[in-house]
């Protein structure tokens, strides 16, 4: 063809950089480059369905460090409690 990269460039008002960014994508992913349309490359949509994972993991984390947060104010009221209540009948002996 006899034209150079950063001709093609200027001739496009493109970055020649983002003409190598396409290049390259079209080397490495060949017909599922540039998929548009909604439509991702497998190792895009693996990606975001580990961000989902992630993020139902970390509401799960959440929930639990409550529960755990709950469970120990109840043992600290119980032990309150009983300590109270074990004074209170050693008073009245």
């Amino acid at each position: 063809m006899g034209v150079s990269l950063a001709e093609v460039a200027g001739a496009c008002e493109v970055n020649a950089n983002v003409l190598h960014g396409w290049r390259r994508e079209l080397q490495e992913y060949g017909p599922k480059a540039f998929a548009g349309n909604g439509q991702r490359r497998v190792d895009e949509s693996q990606v975001a369905e580990l961000e989902r994972k992630v993020g139902r993991q970390a509401l799960e984390i959440d929930f639990l460090r409550r529960c755990l947060q709950h469970v120990e104010e109840q043992r600290k009221l119980q032990a309150l409690d009983s300590r109270d209540s074990s004074t209170r009948t050693s008073k009245r002996k």
